[in-house]
């Protein structure tokens, strides 16, 4: 079992940063592909960005250039930076993990979810 505990989130206005992190602990982090998704109101869940074990990383293009996501394996945590924050990343975001991802922006890839932490930024 993995146990995810993101941290971060809170109010901006646009044009400000935010950096979130997520916590892991119960397995060899290492080992753990770790993603970001986010939920707007009233929407489904999407994708955001994936820290590959291997170093590589992925983002979905509306993020593209303006958030970061980074990882400490020696803390067992994942980040998100985000800056040149717009009205629509309001979402609460999700970290989320697995050591085998099979398709990297659907949420059924991934077995182990954090609670979420919400990010609102107003216009």
């Amino acid at each position: 079992q993995v146990q995810l505990v993101e941290s971060g989130g809170g109010l901006v206005q646009a044009g400000g940063s935010l950096r979130l992190s997520c916590a892991a602990s119960g397995r060899t982090f290492s080992r753990l592909h770790m993603a970001w998704f986010r939920q707007p109101p009233g929407k489904e869940r999407e994708f955001v960005a994936i820290s590959w074990t291997s170093g590589s990383t992925y983002y979905t293009d509306s993020v593209k250039g303006r958030f970061t996501i980074s990882r400490d394996n020696a803390k067992s945590t994942v980040y998100l930076q985000m800056n040149g924050l717009k009205f629509e990343d309001t979402a609460v975001y999700y970290c989320a993990a697995d050591a085998v991802v099979s398709i990297t922006t659907s949420l059924r890839s991934y077995d182990y979810w954090g609670q979420g932490t919400q990010v609102t930024v107003s216009s």
